[in-house]
């Protein structure tokens, strides 16, 4: 799909929050493309069809998700919404009970830490990068600029 709009047409925030949406959706792929990895190395023999029907279904997800954020950069406040609460709200969530339930679980930073491999690493590094995305073009996305240009439908 090719989008044709004049570059100063959509605010900067509207844009930057664009960006960001797409950096956390690569990570998202980044971080399943090192979980399916990790699988396949520590499973080996193991049925793979799980693993297939896994990542079509994300990739499903990313394709549905990249499509609504092209919707928002045209002005679309549903896709402002839809992002706000899919991404910003279920999706920021997925992404930090697991490690909140881990650290309440009793367990320690610096131990995770001492015994970290480099897939623990990059994946963590990855998860990070993911979660201040979201932070950051929920921010974006929600500016006074962005708010006029989503009132104003264009």
């Amino acid at each position: 799909m090719i989008i044709h709009m004049k570059k100063d047409a959509v605010p900067h925030e509207v844009f930057q929050s664009f960006l960001l949406w797409m950096i956390a959706i690569g990570a998202g792929i980044f971080e399943m493309t090192v979980a399916v990895i990790d699988y396949i190395s520590t499973h080996a023999g193991s049925e793979i069809g799980g693993i297939l029907i896994h990542v079509a279904t994300r990739s499903m997800l990313f394709a549905a998700l990249v499509y609504i954020m092209f919707r928002m950069l045209r002005g679309k406040n549903w896709a402002r919404i839809a992002l706000a609460l899919l991404l910003g709200g279920i999706g920021l969530l997925s992404l930090t009970i697991d490690p909140i339930q881990w650290l309440m679980s009793g367990n320690s930073l610096w131990e995770a830490f001492a015994h970290a491999d480099n897939i623990s690493i990059l994946f963590a590094s990855s998860r990070v990068l993911h979660i201040i995305a979201v932070i950051s073009a929920l921010v974006f996305m929600f500016k006074p600029a962005a708010n006029r240009y989503f009132k104003a439908g264009l």
